[in-house]
């Protein structure tokens, strides 16, 4: 870890532990989502008019008077409440980190600042989320938003603590390959994590029941407008308001989109450890790859037990943040005449 003073050391501490609470906030967010809570609580952001759950019998009374089309389950009001206030810690923690980056002149600027704008933005879809009842598009980004700020205080870690990567005997047109290669396979994870959310959002993971693909006659029912994604007004988007051949089409091509994650994954897994410097990770993309998989098909046979589904999200999260590593470590190594094979003068070859 680079430090030279004890500041930089608890600059450093405090993002390795908001990017710990940032893993913890997706966590409770995946388990709100699952056990149906994400409109525990009918306003933003309190919950029935108040800053807790409605306890006492007055309180209750309250609310039932002010939203007497929603009422009040503690249990499901308690798991949102619990997940806002993890998020509004992240999000304290996070100007934390922008309040001591521009204290001092040689600490990263950039990424403090993103993760600032990308906690507001995250504010506004979870209001939204409540606001608009559900509705996919915003549910899908909220997900993609938390996964991002995760990714970015990895990245802001990653600068504080890593030492330049040095790959010796490797060519720069190999170093700029495997990166070309790296960066599309980050954009194929965020695809398939985005099919992930959507299906989440749709409630079509449980439509299909068998492996590998479908049980049901999906060409035929497949329907390209399950993928718009603004859809008709409706009063609630819980529990899905698409059709059933709509929501066979999206499951369908969330697994076929794992197929193609996966090969994509095992190529750069396999480049990875063709340069001893990256073995490491080539390692970690495998056993994150082989247990996204094995928890997949778990959500399959056993009716998406809500532990199994919540690992699912952050195992996909984990290879996200594995990807972006590797993507990290590469483009060091090309900005690095360390990482390039120097050929040997030719007073060098014979003395």
């Amino acid at each position: 870890m680079i430090t030279t003073n004890n500041n930089d050391r608890y600059f450093f501490y405090l993002v390795s532990f908001s990017f710990v609470l940032s893993l913890a906030v997706v966590a409770l967010g995946a388990f709100t989502r699952l056990t149906e809570a994400g409109l525990g609580c009918p306003d933003w952001p309190g919950c029935y008019g108040f800053l807790t759950v409605p306890q006492t019998v007055a309180e209750q009374q309250t609310a039932a008077d002010y939203f007497p089309q929603t009422p009040l389950e503690p249990q499901k009001a308690w798991n949102e409440m619990l997940h806002r206030y993890i998020a509004g810690s992240l999000g304290v923690f996070i100007l934390a980190i922008n309040l001591m980056a521009w204290r001092q002149s040689s600490r990263p600027k950039l990424l403090p600042v993103l993760l600032l704008l990308m906690v507001i933005f995250q504010a506004v879809l979870g209001m939204w989320t409540v606001t608009l009842v559900l509705m996919p598009v915003v549910v899908m980004a909220h997900l993609l938003g938390g996964f991002t700020i995760v990714c970015l205080l990895w990245l802001l870690r990653l600068q504080l603590s890593s030492p330049l990567v040095s790959m010796v005997h490797i060519e720069l047109k190999t170093v700029s390959r495997l990166r070309i290669v790296a960066m599309f396979s980050v954009v194929v994870v965020v695809c398939q994590i985005a099919l992930g959310g959507w299906t989440a959002a749709n409630y079509a993971a449980l439509v299909c029941s068998q492996l590998p693909i479908c049980e049901a006659n999906w060409q035929q029912l497949f329907d390209s407008k399950a993928f718009l994604l603004i859809q008709p007004q409706h009063d609630s988007y819980q529990y899905g308001v698409l059709d059933y051949g709509q929501r066979v089409s999206i499951h369908v091509v969330h697994r076929l989109g794992a197929i193609v994650t996966t090969v994509v994954v095992l190529a750069i897994a396999w480049l990875c450890w063709l340069q001893p410097a990256l073995r490491s990770n080539s390692l970690v993309l495998v056993l994150l790859l082989t247990l996204q998989i094995a928890l997949g098909v778990t959500n399959v046979v056993a009716s998406l037990p809500i532990a199994v589904a919540v690992a699912h999200n952050i195992s996909g999260l984990g290879l996200l943040v594995a990807m972006v590593t590797v993507n990290y470590r590469v483009r060091r190594c090309s900005q690095s005449s360390l990482c390039i094979e120097q050929p040997l003068r030719e007073d060098q070859s014979h003395g």
